[in-house]
C-alpha cells in the first residue's frame, strides 16, 4: 500500500517530489489528469497511478483511501484552485489521514496576484480543517529560466515582462523536493508554514550569472507587457485566465518584486540553498 498520495503529480513539481521520495524509499501513489501522463510519473518513481479529475470528489476519496498523507499540488494557474483545494481537504478528512502538506506559494497574502490569493484561501480552509498540516510556500523556480534557454544562448538576452531592476527570489526545485521529502518523512512539522526562497536577485544579476556561466555577454531586457500578452495569445498554450493572471503577476513584480529570505529553506535543508551558479552548472554544464 502506498505511503502517500501526490495530486497534480504530472507537472515538474510533482515529478521532482516523486523522484526525491522514491529515492528515500517511500511508496508513492500519483494522481494525474490524463492516462497519457501515467508513464512520466511512473518513470519518476511512482508505484501507483490514479487517473482522475481533481474536481471529482468521489475519485479523490478513492485516491486517498489507504494512504497516510497527501501532498497536494494544484495544477498551475488553475481558476478553480479553491474548489479543488476544498475537495482534496474533504477527501483527506474522510480518509482520516495523518498529514496534509499543501504546496502553496511565497507571499500568498498578495491579493494583486490572483493565483497567490487563491492559495491563501486554500490555506485558510486548511487551517480550519482539523487536519495535521504543513504548508510549503516556494518562490519562483530557477528551472523556469530553462524555458528560454535557446533564446538566452542565441540572442544573449535575458528577457522578462518586468524591469531589469525587479528583485525576485528564486529557488531550485531540487531544494523544494528535498524539503518536501523531509517534511513528509519525519515528525515535528505539523502546524508549520515554511517559506522556501533564495536571496533576491535583480534581473541584471540573473543576466550576469548567465553571462558568467556561458562565458559571453548576456543582457537583461524588459519585454513590454502588451507585447508579452500578444505573444502568449498567439502561442495559445495558456488559457485566458492564465494570461490575465500572469499579466497581473508581472505588473506586481514590476512594482514590488518578490523578495524572500533563505533562512528557513537552509535550516530545513541543513545546508546552504543552491545558488543560481550551481544550478546552471548542474543543469547546463
Amino acid at each position: 500500500m502506498p505511503d502517500l498520495l501526490i495530486t497534480g503529480a504530472a507537472g515538474k513539481t510533482g515529478r521532482a517530489i516523486i523522484a526525491a521520495l522514491a529515492g528515500r524509499g517511500a511508496t508513492v501513489r500519483a494522481l494525474v489528469r490524463r492516462q497519457a501522463q501515467a508513464a512520466a510519473v511512473r518513470e519518476a518513481g511512482a508505484a501507483e497511478v490514479v487517473v482522475a479529475d481533481l474536481r471529482d470528489h468521489a475519485a479523490l476519496r478513492r485516491a486517498a483511501a489507504g494512504v497516510d498523507a497527501i501532498y497536494h499540488i494544484c495544477p498551475n494557474m488553475h481558476p478553480e484552485e479553491v474548489v479543488i483545494g476544498e475537495g482534496v481537504i474533504a477527501a483527506a478528512q474522510a480518509a482520516g489521514l495523518s498529514h496534509f502538506v499543501y504546496h502553496s506559494v511565497l507571499h500568498p497574502q498578495t491579493e494583486a496576484m490572483p493565483h497567490h490569493w487563491a492559495k491563501l484561501r486554500v490555506e485558510e480552509r486548511l487551517l480550519a480543517a482539523s487536519l495535521p498540516f504543513t504548508i510549503l510556500q516556494p518562490t519562483a523556480y530557477m528551472q523556469n529560466l530553462l524555458a528560454n534557454w535557446t533564446k538566452i544562448q542565441d540572442e544573449g538576452r535575458h528577457a522578462t515582462p518586468y524591469p531589469a531592476s525587479a528583485a525576485i527570489s528564486l529557488v531550485d526545485l531540487a531544494d523544494v523536493a528535498a524539503v518536501a521529502t523531509r517534511v513528509l518523512q519525519e515528525p515535528g512539522h505539523a502546524g508549520a508554514i515554511y517559506e522556501l526562497a533564495g536571496p533576491p536577485l535583480t534581473q541584471t544579476a540573473v543576466a550576469e550569472a548567465l553571462a558568467r556561466h556561458l562565458g559571453r555577454p548576456v543582457a537583461a531586457a524588459e519585454i513590454p507587457l502588451d507585447d508579452w500578452e500578444a505573444a502568449a495569445r498567439r502561442d495559445g498554450a495558456l488559457s485566458d485566465y492564465a494570461v490575465a493572471t500572469l499579466r497581473q503577476m508581472f505588473a506586481y513584480y514590476a512594482r514590488h518584486g518578490l523578495e524572500g529570505n533563505p533562512f528557513v529553506l537552509e535550516a530545513l535543508l541543513g545546508r546552504p540553498a543552491t545558488t543560481l551558479a550551481a544550478f546552471l552548472a548542474r543543469e547546463r554544464p
